[in-house]
Order: C-alpha cells, then sequence, then structure tokens
C-alpha cells in the first residue's frame, strides 16, 4: 500500500487511501503546505468553506505542476448555505474559489447546525437535491456527508436519489465511534477520519509512547497506520514540510493484532467526539 492506492467508492469513483488535511490553515499555509504534500506524494486535498482557505488550496494545486485530474480535491457545504438555492450558490463559490472545474467530493460539513435545528431533515434534503444535480452536470464526482450519525444518513435516503459515498467523522483512538463505523461499514460508506491524531492530544497517551518505540515510529505515524489497518480513510494535517512528510511514511511497517487491540482500548484519553445535534454552530 502507497500514498496513490485508493478505496472504490460505491459509485465507482476511486479515493486515495490517506488524505491530507487543511483545517485551521490560513489560506497562506493552506496553499504552502498542500505544495508540499503534492511533493511528498499525497494526491488527495480535503478543504471546506468553512475553514476559509479554499482559494489558498486553489492555489496551492495550480503551483504543484500536477494535473488536475492526478489530484483528489475534497471541500465541505458550510453551515450558513444549507438548503437548495444555496447550496447550489455555495458549490459554485467553492468551484470558482478552488479555480477548478469539478470538485471530486463534496460534502455536507455538519447534519445540524443551529441556524437549521428546527427543520435540519428538510434542509438537509434540500441541500443534498442541488448537490444531486451538481453531480449531473459534472460539477462534482461523489457526495458524501461529515459528521453524520445513522438518523442524520437514514433521514437523507428518505429523498435522496444518489447514495452518500464517505462519513468524515472524528476518528482516533481516542473516539472510535463504533455504532457510525458499524452503520458505515454496513451501508459500503468509508468511514474518513478527520483530527486522525486526536489534535495533538494523542501525543501525550503512554501506551501510544511505548508502542511507537517498540515499532521505531512516531506515534503520528503509529496512529496513522492503525487508522489505515482498521480501514479508515485518514486526514493528517500539518503546516511543516518535515512533519508532512514523516506523516506519509507509514508504508514499511504493520502493527501487530496485540497492539491493535492495545491501542484500540484507549478510548476517552485524548477527547470524544462532539455530538452533531448539539453543536453551537
Amino acid at each position: 500500500m502507497s500514498l496513490i492506492d485508493t478505496y472504490k467508492l460505491k459509485n465507482g469513483v476511486e479515493i486515495p487511501v490517506i488524505g491530507f488535511g487543511t483545517w485551521q490553515s490560513s489560506e497562506e499555509d493552506a496553499e504552502q503546505s498542500v505544495i508540499w504534500a503534492l511533493e511528498a506524494g499525497y494526491r488527495h486535498i480535503d478543504t471546506a468553506s468553512a475553514y476559509k482557505n479554499e482559494a489558498g488550496v486553489g492555489r496551492g494545486l495550480k503551483k504543484s505542476g500536477l494535473n488536475r485530474e492526478d489530484i483528489f480535491v475534497t471541500t465541505k457545504l458550510g453551515n450558513n448555505d444549507h438548503g437548495y438555492e444555496e447550496a447550489k450558490q455555495a458549490i459554485q463559490a467553492s468551484l470558482d474559489k478552488l479555480d477548478t472545474n469539478y470538485i471530486d467530493l463534496y460534502i455536507i460539513h455538519w447534519p445540524n447546525p443551529k441556524k437549521f435545528r428546527d427543520n435540519w431533515k428538510e434542509a438537509n434534503a434540500q441541500s443534498w437535491r442541488a448537490m444531486e444535480e451538481a453531480v449531473e452536470a459534472g460539477k462534482i464526482r461523489a457526495l458524501g456527508v461529515s459528521n453524520f450519525h445513522p438518523h442524520h444518513i437514514d433521514a437523507l435516503m428518505e429523498t435522496a436519489k444518489i447514495e452518500p459515498t464517505l462519513n468524515q467523522i472524528l476518528l482516533n483512538p481516542s473516539a472510535m465511534q463504533e455504532e457510525i463505523v458499524k452503520y458505515n461499514q454496513a451501508h459500503n460508506i468509508v468511514s474518513e477520519a478527520y483530527s486522525p491524531l486526536g489534535t495533538g492530544k494523542i501525543f501525550e497517551v503512554d501506551e501510544l509512547k511505548e508502542l511507537a518505540e517498540k515499532y521505531d515510529k512516531s506515534i503520528a505515524q503509529l496512529v496513522l497506520k492503525w487508522s489505515l489497518q482498521h480501514g479508515f480513510l485518514p486526514l493528517p494535517k500539518s503546516v511543516h514540510e518535515e512533519r508532512i512528510h514523516e506523516n506519509a511514511n507509514i508504508f514499511d511497517f504493520e502493527i501487530e493484532d496485540a497492539d491493535m487491540k492495545t491501542i484500540d482500548g484507549l478510548k476517552g484519553t485524548a477527547g470524544e467526539a462532539p455530538d452533531p445535534d448539539n453543536v453551537s454552530f
């Protein structure tokens, strides 16, 4: 396995097994880190309208010199843009900022934002309709969701014509979200792991320090490999060139079954996932 290996989404589109995240990166940092990531071999870049760095990501894609069709690009619908017309405008705005003719994967970022709490089902349904039309128009290749629990996906499927191919959730040894992962597996939905390193807290866990020493790897490399061995799709993020390369160097070792179980037992050691029905944004 390598950075260019892929999972096949249920609609046949192939997505690289590791993505490069840009959450909390400024326009400038996103541009430079995307260039470094592509130089390191990543071919899957993740951003969102809420990150306010799509233009920087787009510049990084262009400056890399790679062909657009050789890079998988994900972005997401912002919390204030749910609804049919709003989503149509948001999709076009992302295309313009990224300076691209199409988005490989477009995701509803949160299922139940505060602005739409009284009618989240209808808001998601109308957003999805606009997303489906963008697929038909060739502007989007695959559709996904983020932070969705099973009841959110079930509600979406009451009206959806195109099934979600991927669910991007907070997923790391501290927050395994077993119920959602099992649901995803049962419905052939890829479980994509954002904050796969627990936004840094994971580095303080003693068991991981010991195992990293055993495998002569960093804790980040160990945890990313753990994610891959579970069949997840991790999205490591860094703005440091050395770390970007380090996080990509995880294909020359295998974690033993007993050590996988040890890591599986670290739930709650570095925080847990937020409840999407009660977020304050």
